[in-house]
């Protein structure tokens, strides 16, 4: 139940955004904008409520969600890299283009939308195969 009210936050988020300050709620793009200073007061706090979801989540329901995140630097820093790449490559991230950019029906969003779910059904395919998951 809590993915679903997750799911719905977010896509609220995303329209709230959208229909008041006429942006796309992706993470690449709002970043980016911070980096050069262009519209950084709402930016700030989109990246304020989005780092401060956890905290705060975690402080009024008293409850600490389990985290499954691999021990291994080399593997986090190489899937870092991977998505770093995959971001410029897409031109965004799957927040960008799977939420925003498929609810706009952009068949550039979709493309790059359906090529993250791909690419993580084979990697967990793989990882599977491997004995790695």
């Amino acid at each position: 139940m809590s993915e679903l009210a997750g799911g719905a936050l977010i896509g609220l988020a995303a329209a709230v955004l959208w229909l008041g300050l006429g942006r796309i709620a992706g993470i690449t793009g709002i970043l980016s904008r911070l980096f050069q200073r262009i519209d950084a007061l709402w930016g700030w706090g989109f990246m304020a409520g989005l780092t401060g979801a956890y905290p705060l989540y975690v402080w009024l329901s008293g409850k600490t969600p389990e985290l499954q995140i691999t021990s291994s630097p080399v593997l986090l820093i190489l899937a870092g890299l991977l998505v770093g790449v995959g971001t410029y490559i897409s031109n965004g991230c799957t927040s960008g283009h799977g939420v925003c950019g498929t609810s706009r029906i952009s068949v550039r969003s979709i493309t790059a939308t359906i090529t993250f779910i791909s690419a993580g059904v084979l990697t967990v395919a793989l990882m599977h195969l491997g004995g790695l998951a």
